[in-house]
């Protein structure tokens, strides 16, 4: 009987244990279930273009200019101010406090107006003692209360960089700020920025919704092309309500030809990349305008099924990259990064499809769809440029 009961609680305690195991690890995974994310974020962000040049009027002016050029009807709803928003100084209480020389109506007037307007209101902060500029107080220390400040102006996205850090980990910081935006009492978008330095992709999903994969982008060819590379080595780790970041956008600051740009729009939504642009849209020219609206494009980025389209051939500057789509679609870009013309081809064992299949191939560039294509994709794609598909199984 003694030995029975000794059982008894060695199997009571395994039990117990084993459900407390269960329990945290659903807690640690269902701790970012904030309902945010299902598809990437849509939006605006004032770094790329303007850095530490920025005040309410341009806030505004750009929450107006997202409505009025349809693009927020396409999905763009975010409008993240970045650094430098702030006093260097916090309150008397210890609260941030918003720059009174260029925001003087103070964070919670714009959140309304941004709000007015039906799009979202994003900030910026950073783990560490300062933020990147050095101009205004990171979070390290203050997250429960900085978070509340946060909820408290209607905040619905918060970039949290990782200057100033005082060498501790991102694994010990970046999650109290995730708990303390949990529990702030407000629903609000969490982008880790802590450039890819401890691979966040293996442990951000659980407390973010997105997560930096490489260094900041620059407005040129080099760069964005060694980031995207950078970016697709963990495409495994993005699914709905968490997404691997490879930065924002710089279509339309000048910096890159048309179909440089084509490119990375095109490859940041396949990649199922935040899609947050990075220009001046009060006065971005058509060709600015046809590249962030094309309807087609942002479709498989926002697409339900979540997966993160990647390369899947290489042959020397010549690549393909595919990603599966709901209703058994399938994406594909061929992409030429050399300096020559040259015929790519996509063949069905490349990008997941039986052998046999045939479909109809939608040029989301060109908006015209090829019918009855078999075995293989192949097109002449122009140096530097790209060519977009989206593949639907058709019948024999």
């Amino acid at each position: 009987m003694v030995l029975l009961g000794f059982f008894l609680r060695i199997i009571t305690f395994t039990l117990s244990l084993t459900l407390t195991q269960v329990v945290d690890g659903f807690q640690s995974r269902m701790l970012m279930n904030n309902g945010l994310a299902l598809t990437p974020p849509m939006g605006w962000n004032s770094w790329n273009h303007f850095q530490c040049n920025i005040n309410e009027t341009l806030i505004k002016q750009t929450a107006d200019a997202m409505v009025s050029s349809g693009l927020s009807a396409i999905g763009y709803k975010y409008i993240n101010i970045d650094d430098c928003w702030g006093e260097l100084k916090r309150d008397s209480q210890g609260n941030l406090v918003a720059k009174v020389s260029t925001f003087p109506s103070g964070i919670k007037a714009l959140s309304d107006y941004v709000h007015s307007k039906g799009l979202k209101l994003g900030i910026y902060s950073d783990a560490g003692t300062l933020t990147c500029s050095q101009t205004m107080p990171g979070s390290l220390g203050h997250e429960e209360q900085d978070a509340k400040t946060f909820a408290s102006w209607g905040i619905d996205y918060l970039k949290y960089d990782n200057c100033e850090n005082t060498g501790t980990s991102p694994k010990e910081r970046y999650p109290k700020m995730s708990k303390a935006l949990i529990n702030s009492g407000r629903s609000i978008f969490f982008s880790l920025c802590e450039w890819g330095q401890e691979d966040p992709a293996t442990w951000a999903g659980d407390i973010g919704n997105s997560w930096r994969t490489t260094g900041d982008i620059q407005d040129n060819w080099k760069s964005m092309t060694m980031i995207a590379d950078q970016n697709d080595r963990w495409a495994a780790y993005a699914r709905p309500g968490s997404w691997n970041d490879p930065d924002m956008l710089e279509v339309g600051n000048g910096g890159m030809t048309r179909e440089e740009y084509r490119s990375h729009f095109s490859i940041w939504a396949l990649a199922k990349a935040p899609l947050l642009i990075g220009c001046d849209i009060r006065s971005m020219n058509k060709v600015t305008f046809e590249l962030l609206s094309n309807r087609e494009v942002v479709a498989v980025n926002q697409d339900k099924l979540g997966i993160q389209g990647k390369k899947v051939k290489k042959d020397g500057d010549l690549e393909v990259w595919a990603g599966p789509l709901s209703m058994k679609r399938v994406a594909v870009i061929l992409w030429n990064r050399g300096s020559s013309p040259a015929n790519i081809t996509a063949r069905w064992e490349d990008i997941g499809l039986d052998s046999s299949a045939i479909v109809n191939a939608r040029d989301l560039w060109e908006h015209s769809t090829h019918s009855g294509v078999r075995k293989q994709l192949a097109a002449l794609v122009e140096p530097h440029a790209c060519k977009m598909y989206t593949l639907t199984r058709g019948k024999a």
